[in-house]
């Protein structure tokens, strides 16, 4: 067998196995995540070896979407890390053989402090499965190693039913993408996610003046107003966003002459402006300042008054692209 025959393979092995779990999930898959709604405290996963490694993805993925979880190794737990464990939290073992020695012998320890568990095995009738309250059962599947010895297809079957089970309770959290944004603000997604009112200039830092008023005191108010925004949102006698004037459009106009600098500013301002509302995200603000060839952008509430601005530096900053 050729290695490129023996990748397709092992592909080919383990996504048959994850589709053939498919149609064997049913009543006790949903009162895995029930119980898993109902936990007061965390989802603490505990495996060894492989099944280790995929317990500390599935954990993982959990407390990043929304269910509070962590990670115990088993051995570690007979060590002091027992104490890690309140009331209320759920214990979920994985073992594909459900007969690891030191999964098993988390059993007893458990159920003295009062810790529900959820088995996830290979095994529906081990020592595992008999010790669990409840049991998600992955039945058994031929490894995809060529010698049948390396966990390979089992871990794989694992870790896709770790990840149904953790998405699904994403679904009946109703978890929402701000939700996710707020647990991953360092990261790529997370970044995508941020709302223009985390990174818009506010308060002292934007200039806001009547239309009414002369150039000049814009052009003055720009210059005195905290980091230079280099723009002024002019408003109505409502208070509601009328025109936006840049140093751009200022210096255009110089080349004219300053007489200009006498008159309103409503005389030169560009009406009706592009603008975002706080509460929309970055990524849209972005697309607007490429879209529009703008380098800033108003920001307004609900009545259209202007409370922010969003200059394309801020968005580089946040580092959103």
């Amino acid at each position: 067998m050729t290695r490129l025959e023996r990748a397709r393979q092992v592909l080919e092995t383990e996504a048959n196995a994850i589709l053939a779990l498919v149609p064997t999930l049913g009543r006790p898959f949903e009162d895995a995540v029930e119980m898993l709604l109902a936990c007061r405290g965390h989802v603490v996963v505990s495996g060894l070896g492989k099944a280790g490694l995929i317990g500390a993805k599935i954990s993982a993925t959990m407390a990043s979407t929304g269910t509070p979880s962590h990670f115990m190794h088993p051995a570690e737990a007979f060590h002091g890390d027992l104490g890690r464990l309140r009331d209320g939290d759920v214990a979920l073992l994985i073992s594909n053989s459900g007969e690891t020695g030191e999964v098993v012998r988390l059993i007893d320890p458990l159920r003295r402090l009062g810790i529900r568990i959820l088995a996830l095995t290979g095994a529906g009738t081990s020592a595992l499965a008999r010790g669990a309250d409840l049991v998600l059962d992955v039945g058994r599947a031929a490894e995809a190693c060529p010698l049948g010895l390396a966990p390979s297809t089992s871990t794989t079957v694992l870790l896709a039913l770790g990840d149904a089970l953790a998405l699904a309770l994403v679904d009946a959290r109703q978890f929402s993408r701000e939700d996710y944004a707020r647990f991953h603000p360092g990261g790529l997604l997370g970044r995508q996610l941020l709302r223009v009112d985390e990174i818009m200039r506010r308060g002292d830092g934007i200039t806001v003046m009547p239309e009414a008023a002369s150039v000049r005191e814009v052009l003055i108010a720009i210059n005195s107003t905290r980091g230079r925004p280099g723009a002024a949102m002019l408003v109505n006698a409502a208070g509601a966003l009328s025109g936006f004037l840049t140093d751009g459009d200022l210096a255009r106009r110089l080349q004219e002459g300053t007489s200009f600098l006498a008159e309103p500013a409503s005389s030169i301002m560009t009406r009706s402006p592009q603008s975002v509302r706080a509460d929309e995200l970055v990524s849209k603000a972005w697309h607007l300042l490429q879209t529009r060839h703008i380098d800033q952008l108003p920001v307004v509430d609900v009545n259209n008054h202007p409370i922010g601005l969003v200059d394309v530096q801020d968005v580089l900053s946040a580092r959103t692209l």
